[in-house]
């Protein structure tokens, strides 16, 4: 497994407290929000100020691509990976 996938499912799990969930039970290609995972517009905020902290990215408030990039687990890795190449 792909340590970035991993430590992003860790995270994911402790930043929102989803004790009943391990990281094996999210799969990285599926939705966070909505379906897939269930998150909300407030776990979204607590998951991009984590984020920002842990990974020293850069996320503008009220831009579209922003929910392409919180899509999945994969898709944040990627755009993590893509921050970190800048």
């Amino acid at each position: 497994m792909n340590p970035l996938r991993e430590e992003l499912k860790q995270l994911i799990i402790s930043t929102l407290e989803l004790e009943d969930i391990s990281s094996s039970d999210i799969n990285s290609d599926d939705p966070l929000f909505t379906n897939g995972l269930g998150l909300d517009s407030i776990d979204a905020l607590e998951l991009g100020l984590a984020l920002k902290k842990k990974y020293q990215i850069k996320l503008e408030a009220n831009n579209e691509q922003n929910k392409k990039f919180f899509y999945s687990v994969n898709t944040l890795a990627e755009f993590i990976q893509a921050q970190r190449s800048v």
